[in-house]
């Protein structure tokens, strides 16, 4: 399919021609083993992987997964280049088709330029200061509730239980608390779309996740066509019925398509990147324990009892949990690799790249640059004290992306982070077996195999 097809899809149009078979064979890599590249050793050691192509070939390099030729672009320069685009020389609407088309269709990361812009304008109101306000006390509520039911004293496994924990939590703070009987039945459909996905399979083919994940993706299009007429009528302060009352430019409001669109995207990311996040965080407090006891001393300057909500006027306080946060998010970013497709013909670091090309940045591969974070394998929340960012490049952490499709939701991940870390610190010490070293998948999206056994202990 040519890029001007594909562009058609989404509404827009590129012109840039399709792709000659022989067009990257100037930019130096290779393609790996027939029919399958390295997609096996891609997902086996992702960072190494990368690590090892820079080291023969450059910060430039061609190489072959999933049955597509891709140029990965490496380091801050490139990440500055790709998500700032000054030129629009990137579409991220077919860079992320391949992965999220068909489950999470027209979502706001799959869409370009202008459209991108003014879906972005409409959606940002649901992440004003009122609406987050609404959504931090569900965050309270919903997260003191579900760590109450966490089991003390004996080893279980951190991310699944975090997982359904931020599902609820994604699903009252988004969705409201009025599911009712059909809660159940929605959580499971949005587990089975981002299990989608993430799928190596990308044909929905009987059997497969991705085929789940359609029929997952059409019962949550039919539960929210119907809810739509309800919440325009009675409002209300979660994200849903917000986009329910947004509006474009000129007053109409969006179409039942476009939030139903908006809605899955922001689901899907509210839930899986911050479980990754997240889990990464306690792992970190749990391996560096006195990193605990330094954000318990920063909590009790607060002068809250512990058993209070998090106030949403006293979320900037928690600036050393905030870093903490941000240092875990370094060592495991929950999106390692942005997809791109080059639209125009560019040239970077000496390399043409044509129209047409699939172009990748790696936010793993750079937020282990030792000459960007020295010592970069240990965890050291105090690389993010202003002092020692302010020489840093710009486009050195960027776990949320950057440039007109930074995350919508920063805000409200640092504010979940923030909360989270408020109940789970005034409730448990965490720890984990002396030896223990976790094992972690990734990529798509960081995961630890094994679930991360923990042990807590009440404070």
């Amino acid at each position: 399919m040519s890029v001007q097809t594909l562009g058609n899809r989404h509404g827009q149009a590129y012109g840039s021609p399709r792709l000659p078979g022989k067009a990257l064979e100037h930019i130096p890599g290779d393609d790996g083993w027939p029919i399958i590249g390295d997609t096996f050793a891609l997902l086996a050691d992702p960072k190494g992987f990368v690590e090892r192509r820079a080291q023969r070939f450059g910060l430039v390099y061609r190489t072959s997964a999933y049955g597509h030729v891709n140029v990965s672009l490496l380091g801050p320069e490139a990440n500055e280049l790709v998500l700032l685009d000054a030129q629009r020389s990137f579409s991220s609407a077919l860079g992320w088709d391949f992965v999220l088309g068909l489950v999470f269709p027209r979502g706001l990361i799959l869409l370009d330029f202008d459209e991108h812009r003014l879906h972005r304008r409409a959606l940002s109101v649901a992440f004003k200061s009122g609406p987050m306000q609404s959504y931090l006390a569900q965050l309270n509520l919903g997260i003191a509730n579900g760590l109450a039911q966490w089991p003390r004293g004996r080893a279980f496994q951190f991310y699944p239980a975090i997982k359904e924990l931020t599902l609820d939590l994604a699903a009252t703070s988004f969705l409201g608390d009025g599911l009712g009987p059909d809660a159940q039945a929605v959580k499971r459909a949005f587990v089975a779309m981002v299990a989608a996905s993430i799928s190596i399979i990308r044909k929905p083919l009987p059997g497969t996740q991705l085929r789940r994940g359609v029929r997952g993706r059409a019962f949550i299009v039919d539960y929210f066509n119907r809810q739509i007429p309800r919440r325009r009528e009675r409002g209300g302060e979660d994200l849903f019925s917000q986009l329910c009352r947004a509006t474009w430019d000129d007053g109409s409001l969006l179409s039942n398509a476009d939030i139903v669109d908006h809605m899955s995207f922001l689901m899907m990311a509210a839930h899986d990147t911050l479980t990754s996040s997240l889990t990464s965080f306690v792992y970190q407090l749990a391996a560096n324990p006195h990193w605990q006891e330094t954000l318990r001393e920063e909590h009790s300057k607060l002068g809250l009892a512990a058993h209070e909500p998090l106030p949403f006027d006293r979320l900037d306080e928690l600036g050393v949990t905030e870093m903490a946060f941000k240092e875990a998010m370094r060592l495991a970013p929950p999106v390692p690799s942005i997809p791109r497709r080059a639209v125009r013909d560019l040239e970077f670091k000496g390399i043409r790249i044509p129209a047409g090309t699939r172009v990748s940045i790696n936010p793993l591969f750079t937020h282990y640059m030792p000459e960007l974070w020295p010592d970069p394998e240990h965890y050291d929340p105090l690389r993010f004290e202003p002092e020692a960012s302010r020489n840093r490049h710009k486009f050195a952490f960027v776990p949320f992306g950057g440039g007109a499709h930074m995350c919508l939701g920063l805000n409200f991940a640092y504010m979940q982070a923030k909360c989270f870390a408020w109940h789970f610190l005034n409730n448990f010490r965490v720890s984990i077996a002396h030896d223990y070293r976790p094992q972690w998948r990734m990529w798509p999206i960081p995961a630890p195999r094994d679930g991360l056994p923990v042990t807590l202990a009440a404070v």
